[in-house]
């Protein structure tokens, strides 16, 4: 990824709608890639971390139309905004109704975005019995708060050509990276059968950032995936061994299922099993730079050796 890949040499004015964990640092990418970023946050919180992250902040949030009068005008626009893991009425009016105010905020302004990414998430496919899927595959969403995903995406397809442009839909896999590598969730286990399909945060901030600057991935979907979906048994087996701990006890998923007391979320995960290929993406030409979960979890196996020494 370089500076001048947007093929003119300069630098855009992107702008970054829920600016957490990949858009703060998508937003270090571009802006070490000479383009001028805004993050924007609803919470103080959320502000500091975007201005610590070395770009400018803005307060507004996607559900309050008023509120985003105040963002600069975007080249760019990319819609990262969470729901915070909620309910699917919370999902909904982030993602649906959030993201359809957001698009009326910006397209509907003098100088329009000529760019649309919204991340979205490759729990949309449903179950797949550990089949391979990948952008042609018939999406399946199991839950209601999938099917809120599933319309978000097709808001996102479908929105833009209103306005005589297009959107790209980000489909992400799991995100792990600093602060994320919850290691001790496979260390000790017991761990249930299933197939865990993942991404770096600076491979999904990456990609995205690649999509923009060399203008690929429009009006498409893309999987934004690592190279190698592994099954979860061997992934706890040999994050142990590298660690030098025990195995973690294991569990098939009738066992899981039959201890009870799980949440929507941990029983569709439990449900669903896929492995998600990045063919597209690498067709496109990105690179990785953790083309898969062995040299993601380096940096975290290192600091877990020295803490325990």
């Amino acid at each position: 990824m370089t500076s001048d890949a947007t093929g003119d040499g300069e630098g855009k004015r992107v702008v970054v709608l829920g600016c957490g964990y990949v858009g703060l640092e998508l937003g270090r990418q571009l802006t070490a890639s000479g383009h001028d970023v805004v993050g924007v946050r609803r919470s103080d919180d959320g502000l500091d971390a975007v201005e610590s992250a070395g770009f400018e902040a803005v307060r507004a949030d996607v559900t309050d139309a008023a509120s985003l009068a105040s963002v600069p005008d975007a080249d760019w626009l990319v819609f990262a905004a969470s729901s915070g893991g909620r309910d699917a009425d919370t999902a909904r009016e982030v993602f649906v109704e959030g993201q359809e105010t957001a698009l009326s905020a910006f397209f509907e302004r003098d100088d329009a975005p000529e760019r649309y990414v919204y991340t979205s998430s490759t729990g949309v496919y449903g179950d797949h019995d550990g089949d391979w899927v990948d952008e042609e595959t018939e999406i399946e969403p199991t839950t209601e708060k999938t099917r809120v995903l599933t319309e978000a995406e097709r808001v996102a397809r479908e929105t833009p050509h209103e306005y005589g442009d297009d959107g790209t839909v980000a489909r992400f896999a799991g995100l792990y990276g600093p602060d994320r590598y919850r290691l001790e969730r496979y260390l000790e286990g017991p761990v249930t059968e299933g197939f865990l399909n993942m991404v770096h945060r600076d491979d999904a901030a990456g990609a995205v950032a690649y999509l923009l600057e060399t203008d690929r991935g429009r009006d498409e979907v893309v999987l934004i995936v690592d190279d190698d979906p592994v099954d979860k048994w061997s992934f706890a087996d040999w994050l142990a061994d590298e660690c030098g701990v025990d195995r973690p006890p294991k569990r098939t998923k009738e066992e899981r299922l039959d201890a009870g007391e799980l949440s929507e979320a941990a029983r569709r995960r439990i449900l669903t099993s896929k492995r998600c290929s990045n063919a597209r993406l690498r067709e496109f030409g990105y690179e990785l730079r953790y083309p898969d979960y062995r040299a993601g979890y380096a940096p975290a196996i290192e600091r877990y050796r020295e803490r325990t020494r």
